[in-house]
């Protein structure tokens, strides 16, 4: 785990880097409570970051006097995560949570001033500068909006710049502060007037500077198109009335809606289906299972019809770059495995599947699933796919209209394979057939390229001579 500079006091621990690109995690489970004498290295609390269950251990041993948030908050990296008992021992004035992060977003030239006598704030009456009690409330009530960066996703950021707003000066109203498009139209209409009623309130927000934006809409669109926009109609009550259970609505299952929400936001569905005959794939595919002696499902073959695809089809092996308006297309095939677990929908990555043979692919993917079910697989498998495989028919279903895992440009779902009568040559024969559904982005990969692949791995599972060779 990385780790963030913390403080030298040892008074409090500031939540860490929690992997590559984690900037926020969803508080799970607390494993200690206040007051709790904890020992170097104790699990603290369990944390969710992109779907991957993080132990977060405390650095030193203390009495644990303060825990800074509760179960179900988004926390951010380098916020106070638990207060320990030496600032009470040490006789300094008690700090608040926001005054840490206000002084962890500082830029160097204002802890220069500061040291020079200059805060931020206002001075006494007498023109004296304050003392360190009053900059230390200053710190907590007062960040002024040079050291923070409103956050917004680049779509609200062409709103504001449209009507020439500056964002920073927007009260953020979304989840952890950010600032939707309402609030930018809102403030567009009250103007500074209703600035000054909720200053107080938008100064106390406080973020990480450095955040990046993790929602853009795609930058070839004006600002005004309506895509991409957050949505501005109120929230719709919800009757009460014959409610069986109520249940929380986070964790891996937050994830997974934000993740949905923001490819149907940001990518063009369209979905292609077809049908594979594969007669003789599945009496090779028995062929193999004897000889290896493992049970051998259609999966792993699936794989192999997909890495030869999408070498003649590279448009599908990709991924959009929304911030830099660029596609990616790769050279190797990081497979993205949707799976089924006890906490939700999973996607371990199989890495260089081209790579694999049938049984490493099989052995691959069954490793992928065991990790995701005991909850036991690190965040490294769970990111850096370039093209997803959800494998819908080991629940019965044949055709679906899968949703692209963005930012990838495609998503093959697989249904269950089904006894059917066929005609191949003038001959009707009772064979069977494989399902699948392919969905693409519109905006990257045309209608016909689609087809065009699809039938490439149609043509690659009814041939298992070629698939195989």
């Amino acid at each position: 785990m990385a780790q963030v500079k913390q403080p030298a006091d040892k008074s409090h621990f500031i939540l860490p880097d929690l992997g590559e690109g984690v900037h926020e995690a969803e508080l799970i489970k607390w494993r200690v409570s206040a007051g709790d004498q904890v020992a170097e290295h104790q699990t603290l609390a369990e944390m969710e970051t992109d779907k991957a269950l993080v132990e977060v251990p405390s650095p030193w041993a203390g009495v644990v006097t303060e825990l800074c948030g509760a179960e179900g908050d988004i926390i951010n990296v380098g916020s106070v995560l638990v207060r320990y008992g030496e600032s009470a021992e040490s006789g300094d004035p008690p700090v608040s949570p926001a005054a840490d992060q206000a002084r962890a977003t500082e830029s160097p030239a204002s802890e220069e001033q500061e040291d020079a006598g200059t805060v931020v704030g206002s001075v006494n009456n007498d023109g004296d500068a304050p003392s360190a009690l009053t900059r230390r409330r200053n710190e907590a009530e007062v960040v002024s909006t040079e050291q923070v960066r409103a956050l917004a996703t680049p779509a609200v950021r062409g709103i504001a710049k449209q009507l020439g707003i500056d964002i920073n000066r927007v009260m953020g109203t979304g989840r952890g502060g950010r600032v939707t498009a309402s609030d930018v139209e809102r403030f567009a209409q009250h103007g500074a007037a209703g600035e000054s009623s909720s200053n107080q309130t938008s100064r106390q927000r406080v973020t990480v500077a450095d955040i990046p934006e993790h929602t853009p809409a795609h930058p070839s669109l004006p600002a005004d198109s309506g895509i991409g926009k957050e949505p501005t109609l109120p929230p719709v009550p919800v009757d009460p009335s014959g409610t069986t259970e109520v249940i929380p609505f986070r964790g891996v299952r937050r994830k997974i809606a934000e993740a949905l929400d923001r490819s149907v936001k940001t990518a063009v569905h369209f979905t292609v289906v077809d049908e594979a005959d594969i007669t003789d794939l599945d009496r090779k595919r028995k062929e193999y299972s004897a000889i290896t002696g493992r049970k051998l499902s259609f999966l792993p073959f699936v794989i192999r019809a997909l890495a030869h695809g999408l070498r003649e089809h590279p448009a599908l092996n990709a991924v959009v770059d929304e911030v830099k308006s660029e596609i990616h297309r790769k050279g190797n095939l990081n497979l993205g495995i949707a799976v089924d677990s006890d906490a939700g929908l999973m996607v371990p990555v199989l890495r260089n599947a081209e790579k694999l043979a049938i049984v490493e692919a099989a052995e691959g993917v069954a490793r992928l699933a065991a990790g995701c079910r005991d909850r036991s697989i690190p965040r490294e498998e769970l990111t850096g796919s370039s093209f997803t495989i959800s494998n819908v028919g080991s629940y019965g279903g044949r055709f679906a209209t899968p949703v692209i895992n963005h930012p990838e440009v495609a998503i093959l779902a697989v249904g269950r394979g089904y006894e059917k009568v066929l005609a191949k040559d003038g001959r009707i024969y009772a064979g069977l057939s494989l399902p699948m559904s392919l969905s693409c982005d519109h905006r990257v990969v045309d209608g016909a390229e689609g087809a065009r692949f699809l039938n490439t791995v149609k043509r690659l599972l009814e041939d298992p001579t070629a698939l195989l060779g």
